[in-house]
């Protein structure tokens, strides 16, 4: 069997195109451009390359990217008090807090300030709770790439027996309830779960996102599986998914690559929740 490779670059690409060109016509009527708040706070490297990608992104996608790169000390009134601020602008539609954030500040607060119609990465309790109800409007960028990359190749889930390794606010819980949606009989793993092979070899796709380093391996999968790896980390100079990419090879159906798979779509799918709230706020769509 010759494993297929699930790119999630080109689809990626293509939909940042796609917004694109919607924006270039909204500002042919004669509206101004969306616009995008990026608070990151803190010096961490991997952040501050995440948060470069994003602004790329804008660039590409004809959004205005606003930075906000606050310092390590910043505090819980500071914070919460920008985010204010930014509730206000008319020409902010989105706000997104790169997470994680130093220690001394309680993310669920600073979520919760931000105005839901603003919520682009889709964590504010009131999104995530229409999602638990089948509303899918601001939905987590991470699971919505998946979603679309499962459309883009024709998968699919419903009736599917499939397994999410990893339950996480971010990406493992919002991905379950997405496919739910669709009808899939899904099992959710996690670091309490006693043996999780017993889980995955049952699993006609999974879904897997908890940053450990080849924990998927061939004989936790059964001959045939799909397998979209999420997680992502680094060991020594090489980024490294969840499933062991290369034994893999030859014995899943399909799978996605890390680099180069799901994680271009979660970037990807930040354009896309942007140019949604930014119509619903310019009465482009109601």
């Amino acid at each position: 069997m010759e494993t297929r490779i699930l790119w999630g670059k080109e689809l990626a690409q293509a939909t940042i195109q796609k917004v694109a060109q919607e924006v270039e016509n909204s500002r042919n009527q004669g509206k101004r451009p969306p616009g995008l708040a990026v608070i990151l706070v803190g010096k961490d490297p991997a952040s501050q390359i995440y948060v470069s990608h994003k602004e790329q992104a804008c660039k590409r996608a004809g959004i205005r990217s606003m930075g906000f790169r606050l310092p390590p000390s910043t505090s819980m009134d500071e914070m919460l008090n920008l985010i204010k601020d930014l509730n206000r602008k008319e020409e902010v539609d989105g706000i997104l807090v790169q997470l994680p954030l130093p220690p001394h500040l309680d993310a669920s607060p600073i979520i919760e300030a931000i105005d839901p119609i603003k919520d682009v990465d889709g964590f504010h309790p009131i999104n995530m709770g229409k999602l638990a109800l089948g509303d899918e409007g601001m939905v987590p960028c991470t699971p919505k790439g998946v979603m679309a990359l499962l459309d883009h190749y024709g998968i699919e889930v419903e009736g599917q027996e499939v397994v999410v390794v990893g339950a996480s606010n971010i990406v493992g819980k919002p991905l379950a309830l997405l496919l739910v949606n669709r009808m899939a009989t899904v099992t959710v793993c996690h670091i309490k779960t006693r043996d999780l092979a017993s889980h995955t070899q049952k699993a006609q796709i999974i879904f897997t996102a908890t940053g450990v380093t080849h924990l998927i391996k061939k004989e936790m999968v059964p001959r045939g599986a799909i397998i979209f790896d999420i997680g992502i980390s680094r060991v020594r100079d090489k980024i490294l998914g969840d499933a062991d990419f290369e034994g893999l090879q030859g014995w899943a159906q399909a799978i996605t690559p890390v680099p180069g798979g799901v994680g271009p779509m979660t970037v990807a799918m930040l354009m896309v929740n942007t140019l949604e709230a930014y119509k619903k706020r310019v009465g482009l769509e109601r």
